[in-house]
């Protein structure tokens, strides 16, 4: 009853006139002054101890929450910072938006005039681009399919060699491989789309692991020469690499490697299953 008292007591046009200033543009400091000017209102008219002792509860819950709210956005504002300026955080980040960047769309268009993403199997990569453009430039096809093939296995491993020069730990190192190659299979560019990986996978491997990169490129080799099949092939070359890792290093912490792989078989997903279902195109 008395809480109820203190609210049928406030004056109503004291309320929407302090209202109206909330919806303005000092909302904290004009807060304070509502709740404070109410809990004192509040005990001139209702006479109740209750009433202050309500209304002061919010006041002060208000401005303590305030307090904390200011502390807690300041603290988060400096983690931020802090984590931008981190040296690891640029490289992670360089790795990722650099891996992004959809060479083959890019030389495509420039170059032949035509749009990956709409033709083929609408990915990114140098398979798609040497199929597309070949049915309407056989000569330029074969060159654009591998300027791609090396510019996507280039924006993985000179981000990881800057990194490599910078001093950075072996812990970075993995961080930025597997970045790049998310980078690419998930560019911010193309809205988290983006290419099946291969060429940026086995750019930063050549460099972290270049052992197991020649055992899996070796493979692929032969897969292609044999069955033709781009996405077997490739396939194929990853798990050689990745049971090679095992072997020759056997000490090392294959997460990263295993992580990479997933990516990669993520990204081949369709072409799996039309690998079942027996169809799968082979690249003449």
């Amino acid at each position: 009853m008395a809480y109820r008292r203190v609210i049928n007591a406030m004056p109503i046009k004291f309320v929407y006139l302090h209202a109206e200033t909330l919806l303005e543009n000092q909302f904290e400091k004009t807060l304070e002054q509502v709740l404070l000017s109410i809990a004192i209102n509040g005990a001139i008219i209702t006479k109740l101890p209750l009433a202050t002792y309500f209304f002061s509860s919010i006041y002060h819950y208000v401005t303590c929450f305030k307090v904390k709210s200011t502390h807690i956005y300041r603290r988060q504002g400096e983690i931020i910072m802090d984590f931008l300026f981190n040296i690891n955080a640029q490289f992670y980040i360089a790795a990722y938006l650099i891996g992004a960047i959809p060479f083959g769309l890019l030389l495509a268009k420039f170059f032949a005039g035509v749009n990956v993403k709409e033709s083929g199997s609408k990915s990114i990569g140098a398979t798609n681009v040497l199929r597309v453009v070949k049915e309407s430039n056989p000569a330029l096809a074969k060159k654009l399919g591998a300027a791609t093939l090396l510019l996507d296995a280039l924006k993985g491993m000179l981000v990881l060699l800057a990194a490599y020069v910078a001093g950075m730990p072996e812990s970075t190192l993995w961080g930025v491989a597997v970045l790049a190659v998310a980078g690419h299979c998930f560019s911010p560019y193309l809205w988290f789309e983006g290419g099946k990986g291969i060429a940026t996978g086995m750019g930063v491997l050549l460099v972290m692991l270049p052992l197991e990169t020649l055992v899996g490129i070796a493979v692929w080799g032969i897969m292609a020469k044999t069955v033709k099949i781009s996405s077997l092939s490739s396939l194929t070359g990853v798990i050689a690499l990745l049971v090679a890792s095992f072997f020759i290093h056997p000490e090392m912490a294959h997460a990263p490697v295993v992580i990479i792989t997933i990516i990669l078989f993520y990204k081949h997903i369709p072409n799996i299953v039309r690998l079942v279902k027996g169809e799968e195109k082979a690249l003449v």
